[in-house]
């Protein structure tokens, strides 16, 4: 277990150590978050990085990790708890076996911590070993804003409200993230709990250093190629252009298919790794692959030129 970051210069550190390039104002957003005890709401394009940073910061500070998949009529029994109504339905019909005739106590009985079935939300304010955990709430934009509303208590004083049973309080604050890929407006009144950070893509060299650690085996000039190509994609009138997790996969898919250098048809052949709508990607293959290529070994050639 890695202690908390003192500063953003260890926030980079600890966040290298787990594999994820960061540049340094999303770690300075992070060590705040951690430092403060507020929740980090995390916005930007689908495959940028956003999910990731929960998980490398449960991996290096050896924190539990609970993940909330958030998803349209996502509500409190999926969220936060349900009763084992079946276990309770059984609890009664052997209290009436036994002639059990006080109500309120089994009342108490049956809605009592065993019949409790714990979900993501109040899992994450229950002590855990190694520290408080680390609570994901992944792409809040897919659920209602009945469901962001509930999260206003949970997000502005750590607790839930059981009716039956009382408040339940996280002992220690969890570390927070939570992501949104912007389908939708997250309302103000929640973004006000959270340090906000918008995760962008990243610029060719920061994007050379992810190839680097994140699929090493595709050797630099064919790591080169793929990420000027995908830059180059990021500039165009997509439906959607492709993230960080794209450029990943396709640098390891050409190394698996043994290309070590970008040609037309390994382009291609290999478009429906990148791109993944068929209208993207009947607009790219064919003779604009070929021209992005080419103006891609040119800027290449020149840049290689001019560092001598």
């Amino acid at each position: 277990m890695s202690t908390i970051p003192e500063n953003v210069e260890s926030t980079l550190e600890l966040l290298g150590s787990g594999n994820y390039v960061s540049d340094r104002s999303l770690a300075t957003a992070v060590h705040l978050s951690i430092q403060l005890g507020r929740p980090l709401f995390l916005e930007g394009e689908a495959g940028v990085g956003k999910t990731e940073i929960a998980k490398v910061l449960s991996e290096t500070l050896g924190r539990k990790l609970v993940r909330l998949q958030c998803y349209e009529g996502l509500d409190v029994a999926s969220a936060v708890y349900e009763w084992n109504y079946s276990s309770q339905m059984i609890e009664i019909r052997m209290a009436e076996a036994e002639g059990v005739k006080d109500r309120d106590q089994l009342g108490d009985d049956i809605f009592s911590d065993k019949f409790l079935i714990r979900r993501p939300l109040l899992q994450a304010l229950e002590p855990s070993e190694g520290g408080a955990p680390v609570l994901l709430i992944d792409e809040l934009d897919r659920t209602d804003e009945a469901f962001e509303a509930y999260l206003l208590e949970v997000l502005s004083d750590f607790q839930i409200t059981i009716p039956e049973i009382g408040t339940v309080k996280a002992a220690e604050t969890p570390i927070v993230i939570i992501t949104s890929n912007r389908t939708r407006e997250i309302h103000d009144a929640l973004k006000r709990r959270c340090f906000y950070y918008w995760v962008d893509y990243p610029d060719a060299e920061r994007e050379l250093e992810i190839l680097a650690i994140k699929a090493p085996q595709a050797n630099e000039k064919l790591s080169r190629q793929v990420v000027e190509f995908v830059q180059r994609l990021r500039g165009m009138d997509l439906f959607k252009v492709p993230g960080i997790a794209e450029t990943i996969d396709w640098a390891s898919a050409l190394h698996q298919l043994d290309i070590i250098e970008l040609t037309p048809d390994a382009i291609d052949d290999t478009l429906g790794v990148l791109l993944k709508y068929q209208d993207d990607i009947a607009k790219i293959r064919g003779s604009e692959a070929a021209k992005i290529l080419d103006e891609v070994k040119s800027e290449i050639a020149t840049a290689q030129l001019a560092s001598g």
